[in-house]
């Protein structure tokens, strides 16, 4: 990491301390916060606060250019009474869920009793999860995106399947360059293999492990962007627990090394970045001189709309997730305010073949009351010729033995879904068809039939608020709407609107293999320098 990188993060980092104290909704250096708040017109407008967004604005503010980020979340960053930011998974409380009165956890059972949900008051939370009939897609809200609630694997997919899904990317600058520079940005570290082998916090994946490899299967350690020296740490008592405290879907609240203590704090410091928190931008218009026009509701955490505001950009950049950038265009194209955008936009779109599933141990093979949050092992049975997995092995942190081993398949899946706009709402719809999870089950099934006869376990049928042993109903991993070289060029520009620019998950379509943030911010870090060479010289 570049001495002028960390000095950055750092002066970004204090930025964001002093506007969480103040209670502020724009974010800058000292001083520039209120002259960024009255101004109505930015040479590069950023949509949300996530991997790709978060990149573009580095790059866009280390190159001279004044950027505000828009994002409809609020600033994760300011202690409740009891010292904490975020709430914990086994007690959550309103700064769990957004605008929801009801916690809405992956597992929704276990031994059919729904004890991982509570009751909450509505309020701006963390997590959401947005409904599309048969599939339900999680998402971050808040500065730094999804980088707040997923679980910090940071993996990058095979160079022959890249290959395969963006085969007109240059594998070799990707690779060479900007996965390299992915990496370092986000401050990703390897787990030590010796304290793996001895600790408490990682029996649960050991004993996966020993099962996998009964069946002739291989394991792998996975990188992270949690810090795994504070989790030893945590481990031995020095340092307050967050991973080994059942931290992980509503928040961390140490140890993680989410967007806002790495790229977005660089951003900030760099002196010409604004972050404007609890701001959803609805509606894109292009001007007659070329300029795009926003309408922008702003909000506070109780969700009620404070101001309604138009910001004018000659750059406008989404960033805002494969939901929110690709609703922004099916709308924009379906109302006639974008009319010129084509048939690809809200096309494309996958779960990255995410399937859940659990199995039950031997009593004898305890998974341990102390479970590590974060993930640090994988199945890696990527190369089977017809049902290619790569199976995250998942904690169940519930702070006693369950004797249970959970699982995030996640499975070459070809079904892609898209997106119409729903007038009498004013949203984009997803379709999406529960038949069109069925090969990542084939896929998971195949795998995990050869775990569990090698070691006569079974599947958990317990664990999805009925008997299914897997769930392909949800997905952390959206892809697609907006294919890079379809309904962009190859570098994430719009087609048929210059200025316009995409720069998140939805570029991929539908599947990367394994985790994809990694590969979202590889992929901004190449596009940006593409776009700042040749649109903003």
């Amino acid at each position: 990491m570049s001495p002028s990188f960390s000095r950055r993060r750092f002066l970004g980092a204090a930025a964001l301390s002093s506007a969480a104290a103040a209670g502020l909704s724009t974010i800058s250096l000292a001083g520039e916060a209120s002259a960024a708040q009255e101004r109505e017109f930015w040479p590069a407008v950023v949509i949300g606060t996530g991997y790709g967004a978060a990149v573009t604005a580095l790059r866009l503010g280390s190159a001279g250019i004044p950027t505000v980020m828009l994002e409809m979340g609020q600033l994760w960053n300011t202690p409740t009474s009891d010292g904490t930011i975020f709430s914990g998974m086994l007690s959550p409380d309103r700064r769990s869920m957004w605008f929801k009165k009801r916690t809405e956890a992956p597992l929704a059972s276990f031994l059919w009793l729904d004890l991982a949900n509570r009751n909450i008051d509505s309020y701006a939370g963390v997590l959401d999860r947005v409904h599309f009939g048969d599939m339900s897609v999680y998402v971050g809200r808040g500065v730094g995106g999804g980088s707040l609630v997923n679980g910090a694997m940071a993996v990058v997919p095979k160079r022959s399947y890249f290959t395969e899904i963006l085969p007109e990317v240059d594998a070799d600058e990707m690779y060479g360059t900007y996965y390299p520079r992915a990496n370092a940005g986000l401050g990703v570290n390897h787990i030590d293999p010796d304290w793996f082998e001895t600790c408490k916090s990682y029996q649960f994946a050991r004993v996966s492990r020993k099962a996998a490899q009964k069946a002739g299967l291989t394991t792998t350690f996975v990188p992270s962007v949690y810090d795994f020296d504070y989790m030893r740490r945590e481990e031995a008592g020095e340092v307050p627990r967050s991973a080994l405290a059942s931290e992980v879907i509503y928040g961390n609240n140490h140890g993680k090394r989410s967007l806002d203590k790495t790229y977005l704090a660089a951003a900030l410091g760099t002196g010409n970045v604004t972050i404007q928190s609890l701001h959803e931008v609805r509606d894109i218009e292009r001007q007659a001189d070329g300029t795009y026009l926003l309408t922008v509701r702003q909000i506070d955490p109780e969700g009620s709309v404070v101001a309604t505001k138009q910001i004018g950009t000659r750059h406008l950049f989404l960033g805002a997730g494969s939901l929110g950038s690709t609703e922004l265009l099916v709308r924009a194209r379906d109302t006639g305010k974008l009319p010129e955008l084509g048939d690809e936009v809200g096309q494309g779109w996958g779960t990255n073949g995410n399937v859940m599933l659990g199995r039950a141990n031997h009593i004898w093979d305890t998974t341990g009351s102390l479970e590590s949050g974060m993930p640090a092992l994988g199945i890696d049975a990527w190369n089977d010729p017809k049902y290619p997995v790569f199976a995250e092995i998942a904690p169940v942190p519930a702070g006693i033995e369950t004797w249970a081993s959970l699982y995030l398949a996640i499975t070459r899946n070809p079904e892609r879904g898209h997106f119409s706009y729903d007038a009498a709402s004013d949203s984009a719809r997803l379709n999406w068809d529960v038949a069109q999870g069925r090969p990542s089950i084939d896929a998971a099934k195949q795998l995990f039939d050869k775990i569990n006869s090698a070691g006569k376990t079974i599947y958990r049928y317990d664990l999805f608020g009925d008997t299914r042993a897997f769930e392909n109903r949800f997905t952390y991993h959206p892809l697609g709407g907006l294919v890079l070289g379809k309904a962009t060029d190859l570098y994430g520009r719009v087609k048929g609107y210059p200025g316009l620019y995409v720069t998140d998950g939805s570029l991929i379509p539908g599947s990367t293999g394994v985790n994809p943030f990694v590969t979202i911010t590889a992929l901004a870090e190449r596009n940006i320098e593409r776009v700042l060479a040749e649109d903003l010289t």
